[in-house]
C-alpha cells in the first residue's frame, strides 16, 4: 500500500498494536475504542487506513483544517501516523441495518 506523502517503508511497517499506544490524544474526541460519543467527532474504529493515514497527513501539514486536529497532527511522525491508520483500521466494525 502506498500513500502519497508517506514513506513506502513507513506504511509497510504500520503496527496496530504500536498504534494502540500512541492514541491516548485521539480517545479524548474519538473514544476509547475509535467509536465517537462527540457528535462533532467522527469514529474512527473500522476506516479505511489509507483515508485515516491521508487525513492525518493532510491535518499535519495544514492542507486540512481543524483547529484541534492541527494541533494533534503537528507533532505526529510518518510512523505514528502509520501505526495509528492501522490500528483504526483494524477495529472490526458491524454494521446492523435499522
Amino acid at each position: 500500500m502506498v500513500v502519497a506523502g508517506l514513506a513506502p517503508s513507513a506504511i509497510e511497517a504500520a503496527d496496530a498494536q504500536a498504534g494502540r499506544q500512541k492514541i491516548t490524544a485521539c480517545q479524548a474526541c474519538h473514544g476509547l475504542d475509535g467509536v465517537s460519543k462527540n457528535p462533532e467527532a467522527p469514529n474512527l474504529a473500522g476506516q479505511i487506513e489509507n483515508y485515516l493515514v491521508k487525513s492525518m497527513m493532510d491535518y499535519r501539514t495544514g492542507e486540512r483544517r481543524h483547529e484541534s486536529m492541527n494541533i494533534v497532527a503537528k507533532d505526529l511522525s510518518d510512523q505514528d501516523i502509520a501505526d495509528i491508520a492501522a490500528y483504526y483500521a483494524s477495529i472490526q466494525v458491524d454494521v446492523l441495518p435499522p
